[in-house]
């Protein structure tokens, strides 16, 4: 069986589920049912890095770099395109599946939509990233001058290789206004046509006719024009990223309202053509000066705190970003470093950001160390695929959802590495980088002084990996059980399993007899095992003769079919009571027999 048939029939098979997409490492699934998905059988498909349960029957699967395979195989299967429709009722629940995600459900899908406006171009910035460091490692070995100075004069040919960044972070406002306004549901060639607006030659040439003059404004002195009696606010808004969220976030609700109000033979015309009436001017004069100066203001307040103290700021960047990443608060930090690239030709925050993503990185490869030497193979799998998905691209969600979130004893050692490494930073001096870029090993000679920025990154990496290597990153209990599922548990602990006594009753006995009877009889029961604390896991021959209502009459719970011939019996508290009891039912039948 593929591992892609793998993951459909963990996550309840074809028809449970309702949508997946899929971000820069993880599968996201939107169930129909996610409450009886066993998180320990997903786990153990290969290829799986993790799995990350959440409310309103959504469900992750971590992949690692190997997610958009991952997701073209699973779609590729027949039984994909053959799902049964959905029906009204639950085309409803998807639609309003963000209200139904607790009483601040309006903050995770503020997250999200941060995370789905710059998850389709994750890759387009980290390719135009290595081109950067490129450019940089050129400079610094004197190839060419300082590239970053607008200033410089490159020969043709090193200009031509500096243009192939600029091509992704130039246009980045038109990528994230497509994404944001995909995401809130209007069409998205008409979010990216009205951002177009204000980066044409043509809008950036008003502010350099005779009729514009300046005004200062928020404190801040800008370019205006009068259009029709009404100032203009003439900005550049290359690499901008806080305008076009904003639009989107105003062109999603009233692309929603156009089609309520319009009849829907004529939706095709008019909804666009009244979005751009609307729209356009309101941008142009409104909304995007506003983004303009939400950013501005953001970055003026970490740079206030950074010059108040590049000691402390060194400090708090890399111990806030364990616990922002998992929240999606890194995205809005990250639109602050293009900003300050953009106005002021480099970034100050990256720097002490690179501390906290060594660290990470430390700690995984100290989680594949232990792996290797306890021979635990799935581990093994995982953390060497977060490792070089973080060492080579600065990708850090692999190792977080895959890992990190799973064994709470690894962030304090985590979080040491991040100390030990803005420590190194704040005593040595400030960081800058002249562009964006994912701090990944490959892009260390991208950044001002680069030998403090190693040796922070260094001291974080060691750090976390030492600390979890020497202290481990599991309970006893956690390396017990791992240890038994390798083999390698000592004579002690497998005396103790092999001593095990589970006393079973007359009540339990009596339904594990009932329930074997109506799942078609001992003959038809293969094999069966006590899962995820609640469930028993049966495998029959053949699900025909399975009588579901029987099941609920003899005091089941639940019965839920995971594959063909496999069924979760959710028997709660008391499932290995009952496990048990089915198991020496079956030993009991064959002995007869």
């Amino acid at each position: 069986m593929s591992a892609a048939q793998e993951i459909v029939n963990s996550v309840g098979g074809a028809d449970n589920i309702i949508s997946l997409t899929h971000c820069a490492t993880r599968l996201r699934f939107q169930l129909r049912d996610a409450s009886s998905i066993d998180v320990a059988e997903v786990e153990g498909i290969t290829g799986v890095m993790g799995a990350v349960p959440q409310s309103g029957e959504r469900f992750q699967i971590i992949m690692g770099g190997g997610v958009q395979n991952a997701f073209n195989d699973i779609n590729a299967l027949p039984e994909m395109s053959a799902k049964r429709p959905l029906s009204d009722d639950e085309l409803k629940a998807s639609a309003r599946a963000g209200g139904v995600r607790g009483r601040f459900s309006w903050v995770d899908s503020f997250f999200e939509f941060l995370s789905d406006s710059f998850r389709p171009i994750l890759g387009s910035l980290l390719g135009a990233s290595l081109f950067i460091t490129f450019m940089a490692l050129m400079s610094t070995l004197g190839v060419i001058g300082n590239w970053a100075d607008p200033r410089t004069e490159l020969p043709p040919s090193w200009a031509f290789v500096n243009l192939l960044w600029q091509s992704v972070f130039v246009f980045l406002p038109l990528m994230v206004a497509y994404n944001a306004s995909k995401k809130l549901n209007a069409d998205p060639w008409v979010g990216f046509a009205i951002m177009a607006l204000v980066m044409l030659p043509g809008f950036t040439s008003l502010g350099e006719s005779d009729a514009a003059y300046t005004a200062v404004i928020a404190g801040s002195e800008v370019t205006l024009i009068d259009i029709f009696g009404v100032p203009l606010t003439v900005f550049g808004y290359s690499s901008q990223v806080f305008p076009p969220l904003l639009m989107a976030a105003v062109l999603g609700p009233l692309y929603k309202l156009l089609k309520r109000i319009i009849p829907e033979n004529l939706q095709l015309i008019f909804v666009p053509f009244l979005a751009m009436l609307i729209m356009l001017p309101l941008t142009a004069f409104l909304i995007g000066p506003i983004g303009v100066f939400i950013g501005a203001w953001v970055a003026g307040g970490l740079a206030a705190i950074n010059g108040f103290s590049p000691f402390i700021f060194a400090i708090l960047v890399p111990l806030a970003y364990p616990f922002m990443v998992p929240l999606g608060l890194h995205w809005p930090l990250n639109a602050v470093m293009l900003l300050n690239i953009a106005e002021h030709g480099s970034d100050f925050i990256q720097g002490p950001m690179g501390a906290w993503n060594f660290a990470c990185f430390g700690a995984t490869a100290g989680v594949l160390v232990l792996a290797w030497r306890d021979k635990e193979v799935q581990m093994r799998q995982t953390a060497t695929g977060a490792l070089a998905a973080g060492l080579l691209g600065g990708i850090s969600e692999p190792s977080l959802y895959g890992i990190h979130l799973r064994f709470k004893k690894i962030y304090p050692r985590m979080l040491m590495g991040c100390l030990v490494g803005g420590l190194v930073l704040g005593f040595g001096g400030s960081v800058t980088t002249n562009a964006f870029v994912f701090t990944s090993l490959l892009t260390i000679p991208a950044f001002s002084n680069i030998a403090l920025y190693g040796a922070a990154v260094a001291a974080a990496f060691f750090t976390s990996m030492l600390l979890v290597i020497i202290f481990d990153y599991r309970t006893p209990e956690q390396k017990a059980a791992a240890r038994r599922a390798t083999g390698t548990a000592d004579e002690a602990e497998q005396a103790t399993v092999e001593t095990k006594v589970i006393v079973v009753g007359d009540v339990e006995t009596n339904q594990a007899k009932q329930w074997v009877a109506a799942l078609g009889g001992e003959d038809n029961v293969s094999a069966v095992e006590w899962v995820a604390e609640t469930r028993v896991r049966v495998q029959l021959k053949d699900s025909t003769p399975v009588d579901v209502e029987a099941l609920a009459r003899a005091g089941l719970p639940a019965a839920v079919q995971v594959a063909d011939d496999t069924w979760h019996l959710i028997a709660g508290p008391e499932a290995e009571l009952y496990a048990t009891a089915i198991n020496r039912r079956l030993g009991s039948v064959a002995l007869v027999s």
